[in-house]
């Protein structure tokens, strides 16, 4: 069991390249992973049983302790998001399908390894797990009827069916982890430290799959794509962080929002669009799934670096200083 945790710690450190890897295969050798499409469903209610076993019921004491920063922070997530995806890929004038791809991006609900991310950036690691566990548990409502509203005028969708796939996919093995924890807390508690390296297999087992299942779309329109996902990416970073800022929230609560806005569960867009639309539309969740990792590092290395206190005064200083209005 010590070696399976040092494998996880390892995977866990080196994930954004393990999967930038397994994307270059995929695109180098697409035929190997023929057929791989159909499993994404599947690897992702692993990767989400997984998360609902590390849920306990503290981790939503922050409902009722500080209900703002949570609800801020969740409505936040599910509106500049999907927006920012919409409006990029108008912008850059993607394809409908690539378009698809970009907005169930949006519409996912925040990413395991965002967590991670707001510990090591030292922000409000409390607030960070609510935030990805509400969202998660809102994402058979919201997500669909986002999907719906800025998806439907180009692709026909449902979204009852899209309900259905994430009911499937999110909220049954999430709740069926939560049970877990509860029933059998010395069996989780054994291999929970295993469960990131689970995560990280189901992840690039996805890659593999949506890269492989699109890789001529990828050769003709990759840097495109990449270019949105990288703005979106970004964009969701930095407006996560001003609004935070704008509504008065405390430094460790900002960095814990951008992240959390920022970084997606782009394998859960990937599933749907695979399922749902086409291979291609999947393209900007895989993409996104290596990209926001890097970003996500950079960010947390920058902020673990940077003082909470040092961050507050500055910030504090620069909403003192005198306007041009005020020195005239």
């Amino acid at each position: 069991m010590n070696t399976v945790r040092q494998v996880s710690a390892f995977v866990g450190r080196w994930f954004a390249l393990i999967v930038l890897a397994a994307g270059a295969i995929a695109l180098a050798t697409p035929s190997t992973f023929d057929g791989w499409a159909g499993a994404v469903p599947v690897l992702l209610q692993i990767i989400m049983l997984g998360m609902g076993m590390t849920l306990r019921p503290v981790d939503f004491a922050i409902i009722g302790r500080r209900p703002w920063a949570l609800l801020l922070g969740v409505a936040t997530q599910f509106t500049v998001m999907p927006l920012l995806g919409w409006g990029i890929a108008h912008a850059l004038d993607l394809s409908p399908v690539l378009t698809a791809g970009m907005i169930l991006v949006g519409c996912a609900p925040g990413g395991t390894a965002s967590n991670v991310m707001v510990f090591l950036a030292r922000g409000d690691t409390a607030l960070s797990v609510a935030m990805t566990s509400v969202s998660t548990l809102l994402a058979p409502l919201l997500t669909p009827l986002l999907v719906l509203l800025l998806v439907g005028e180009d692709l026909p969708v449902s979204a009852s069916d899209l309900f259905v796939s994430i009911v499937k996919i999110v909220l049954v093995p999430v709740l069926i982890g939560l049970v877990l924890r509860l029933l059998l807390p010395k069996l989780v508690e054994r291999v929970v430290d295993v469960l990131p390296l689970v995560s990280v297999v189901g992840i690039t087992a996805v890659v593999l799959a949506v890269v492989a299942g699109s890789a001529s779309t990828l050769v003709s329109v990759g840097l495109l794509v990449v270019l949105a996902v990288v703005l979106h990416n970004v964009a969701g970073l930095t407006l996560g962080y001003a609004v935070g800022r704008v509504c008065g929230m405390p430094v460790t609560s900002r960095r814990a929002i951008s992240i959390e806005v920022g970084m997606q569960n782009s394998g859960l867009a990937a599933a749907l669009a695979t399922v749902h639309f086409a291979p291609a539309a999947a393209l900007p969740a895989a993409i996104f799934s290596v990209w926001h990792n890097v970003s996500g590092s950079t960010l947390a290395s920058y902020w673990s670096r940077r003082p909470v206190e040092s961050e507050a005064v500055a910030t504090a200083a620069s909403d003192d200083a005198p306007s041009d209005d005020r020195r005239r």
